[in-house]
This record gives C-alpha cells, structure tokens and sequence, in this order.
C-alpha cells in the first residue's frame, strides 16, 4: 500500500476535524447564484470607489488556489469552471467560528462564499466574505503553482489536476462540445437527420484498418469493435432517409503518435443526389462556420503553420500533384511493371499486395506530396485499388471520385462519390479478400448484405468522413490527438 506523505497525513487530521465539528469533510448541496467571469465582466468599468455605494452581493463556489493568511483577515482566490476569483475574509465579518475554520483550509479544498462584491485599491474584483461554507477537504496537495502538471505523461494519465491546474486544458475541453454542438447545428440547418448505428459487429468493413476483437457470450460469436460507421449510414440512404450523419466512437486497433489513438471519434455524412462537389462544398462552408462562430477567427496556428481557413480553398488530382513534385505522370502509364521500376529508382518499398497500379501511385504521394499540403486542399482522384467503395471516374476507370482534404500536411476528411452499383461493389468486395489472401491484414470483408440492399437501389450520392478529434486539434491549435481527447488511452501503472 502507497505510504502517505507528511502533508496527506495532516490533511487527513484536518478533515477529521472538521467531521468532530459536525461538518460533513465532503459537503453537501449548495446553491450559488454566479460564476466568476460573470462577476468580472458585469463589474469591469465599475471603479473602485463606486463600490462604497453599492450593496451588490454574490454567492460563488470553487476549489481553493491561493491563501495569504494575515492573522485576523486573509485574502484566498477560489476557481470555478469559468476561471478564479479573489476572496477577502475577516474574523470580524464572519465570526471567529467560521474564521477558525477557514484557517484549516489547505490549497485543493472546495468551498462555498457568499458576500459582498468590492474591488481592491489595485482594481481586482474581490467578493467580501460574509459566509464561509467548507464543502470539500482535498487529501491531496495539487502541483506546485508555478510548474503544475509538467510531465506529459501525468498530464494525460491524470487529466484531473491537469484540468485543475492547466487554463489551456480547461479551454479545450469546453471549446470540444461547442465545436460539436456548431457541427450539429449546421447539418441540421441543411436537412441532414442525426443517427446512431451499432458499435459491435461481425464484419470488417467501411475502412482498411485493423480492428480490436471482442466476444459475445450468450451468442459464443466473436464480434469487431466497429473501424467505420459507412455501410449502415448508407443503407439508410437505401431506406429514403437521404440526408443523414452519425457522430460517434471509432475503434482501430493500431500504433499510437500525434494524429492517432486507438478509439476516437469519427463523423461520417452522406447526401443522397449530391457527390464529390458537393462533399467539398458542404466541407468548406462547415469549417468556416466553425471558425467564425466558435473561434471568432479565420487563421488558425496548426502543425508549425499559419493555416488560412478563408477565401476558396485549392482542388488538385492526386497525380498532377505527384507530376507537380517529381516529374512522372502516372496518368500516361499504363504498365505495372513500369510503376514497380519507378518505386525501386525512388527507394520505395512496396509489400506484394502493393504491386499495384493504385498502390504504387499512393506511396509516391506519400512520400512527394502529403507533407507539403499546408494550406486548405482537396486532392482527388484517388486510385481503385485504394478505394473500394468509391464510384469509378466515369473518364478513366483506374480511378475514383474521391477526394482527401489535407491541412498542414495531414488528412483532415475522406469523401466519395459513393459506389452504388451493387455488381461493382461486390466485385470490390472479392478483390479486397484477395489481397487480404496475399497479406493486407487492413483489407476489408464482403458484406453481403449490404450488397444486397445496394440491389434495392441506392441513390447517387455523397458522403464523407471526419475525424473529430484533428478538426478540433486545428479549432483548438493543438499539436497532439492526446491534447483534445479527455482520456487518451495510456498504458496501466504498475501499482506494485
């Protein structure tokens, strides 16, 4: 068992204490009738003097972040969760009871104030203590002021204190739901339906990814932790639902850095008679709205960039941005074995289920281009072979109508003009198991199913995917997956 420090065992006493007092050490309900940046906003051009004929008072409630006890009157600043505010209190305002108290107050404890509102000779707003009311004894002492939480790996696994001690965390957190909630809006505004669709599953499909595997009992089944939310939403598109998107927990069971975790949240879109544009259009009208109405700003400081989210964002096919930065038109070759010469001439290792026409073309993007998309960009004209669910360019049927949006060199969204020839998917579906045959543990199964409802007739239509978690890395201007998602998934302590 964790042997307790000298400040946890005094801390202990004290809450004992306070229970000998007849005080619950852990508190019970309390009511406030404001919040500290409230206070601060409605009371910022009042000058100090004004105060003297004023007779405004104030109930807040918060944790305890700074005491300057002075003998018979202290100055402490309590937090709530729109920021701290300043607290004077006097034994001759509250009694020598209730001031007694207070000085067993530690940095942590929750406590409620009512009193009257001032502000000090300096300008700062101070509620004038006419009510002290313990609430919580904290057994533990937070960080140290000025450093907090500054191990990342604590401020992750502990995200807590981190939220306690760390403003910017604080502001993330609460900026996340806004961010989803203006997304919300702005589909419903344009007629799309909110959906939900299961989470488990006994197929792969939707995304090449590996997935995480679990059990179901009562069935003795082996089922998926979803990778995508893409078949269902589309087979809703079948059942004349035509507008509709999910926003909800994604599960891949692979490595872990910056842009990824293993469970994150995802949003897919789909518009039944729309397609490639009108997934840009929806995409781009979206982030701005974002950025005007919940950052009130259009420029935004991502990956090491000045990403500009305003005027028209740039449109450029895979392959002539791969012509831009090497030279090679992959769209004037025709012969496989060509394209596997060039990727030994570049130094570029493909597995055997990589030699492939499509494959090929994706590393080099990978390796010429991807990093180099900083500004807002959609590229097209994804290869087949990369996109099985993708419908074909009607120009040239090595590729599709699917594009990736790229800021600051990472893929932000994925869209298609969806497959909706229940032949052609199907065919799809067989050339993904074989290359699962050869070796592409990402590789997608064949859902008959939904083959089967493509039968039935599916609409021409759009459809998109985005990862939440990189949207809001970008609103938020963070630089990690880790920073915007409250629990990260972090490897267990070892206790012993």
């Amino acid at each position: 068992m964790r042997e307790l420090t000298d400040q946890e065992l005094v801390r202990r006493e004290k809450a004992e204490k306070i229970r000998e007092l007849g005080i619950d050490p852990y508190g019970q309900r309390f009511e406030r009738d404001a919040y500290a940046s409230d206070l601060k906003e409605k009371y910022k051009d009042v000058e100090h003097d004004a105060f003297e004929n004023m007779d405004d008072t104030a109930t807040v409630v918060g944790r305890i972040m700074f005491i300057r006890k002075m003998g018979k009157a202290s100055f402490f600043s309590i937090k709530d969760k729109t920021g701290p505010i300043q607290i004077y209190i006097s034994i001759n305002d509250i009694g020598e009871e209730s001031y007694n108290l207070f000085k067993s107050a530690d940095i942590g404890d929750i406590v409620g104030v009512h009193g009257k509102i001032m502000k000090t000779k300096t300008g700062e707003l101070t509620i004038k203590c006419l009510e002290y009311t313990h609430l919580v004894k904290a057994l533990r002492p937070l960080p140290e002021k000025f450093h907090g939480l500054t191990d990342i790996e604590e401020r992750y696994r502990r995200r807590y204190v981190d939220l306690i001690m760390n403003d910017e965390s604080r502001k993330v957190a609460f900026m996340r739901p806004k961010i989803i909630r203006c997304i919300q809006n702005f589909l419903d505004e344009q007629g799309f339906v909110e959906v939900e669709t299961p989470v488990l599953t006994t197929l792969l499909s939707g995304a090449a990814a590996r997935p995480f595997i679990t059990h179901h009992n009562t069935q003795d089944l082996d089922m998926y932790l979803r990778i995508a939310l893409e078949l269902n939403l589309k087979r809703l598109l079948v059942g004349g639902m035509e507008r509709v998107y999910e926003i909800g927990r994604t599960f891949r069971n692979e490595g872990m850095d910056p842009f990824h975790n293993p469970e994150f949240t995802m949003m897919e879109v789909y518009q039944a008679y729309s397609d490639l544009d009108g997934m840009m259009d929806l995409t781009e009208k979206m982030y701005k709205k974002i950025a005007n109405d919940v950052c009130g700003k259009t420029t935004f400081h991502f990956l090491g960039h000045d990403v500009d989210l305003s005027g028209s964002w740039k449109r450029v096919s895979m392959t002539d941005a791969i012509k831009e930065k090497t030279g090679i038109d992959f769209k004037a070759i025709t012969d496989v074995n060509e394209c596997i010469k060039l990727a030994e001439e570049h130094n570029i290792e493909i597995e055997e289920h990589e030699k492939q026409y499509g494959h090929i073309i994706n590393k080099f993007f990978e390796k010429y281009v991807e990093e180099t998309l900083i500004e807002p960009t959609f590229l097209y004209g994804h290869p087949i072979e990369i996109s099985p669910l993708t419908k074909k360019d009607p120009e040239d049927d090595r590729f599709t109508q699917r594009f990736e949006l790229f800021i600051s060199g990472h893929e932000c969204a994925n869209a298609y003009t969806e497959l909706n020839d229940p032949i052609d998917q199907l065919e799809r579906f067989e050339a993904q198991l074989k290359e699962k045959d050869m070796g592409n543990d990402e590789a997608n199964d064949i859902d008959y199913d939904f083959v089967e409802a493509l039968e039935y007739g599916m609409p021409p239509a759009g459809g998109i995917g985005y990862g939440i978690d990189r949207l809001i890395m970008l609103f938020t201007e963070a630089e990690s997956i880790r920073d915007v998602i409250l629990f990260p998934t972090m490897k267990p302590i070892n206790k012993d």
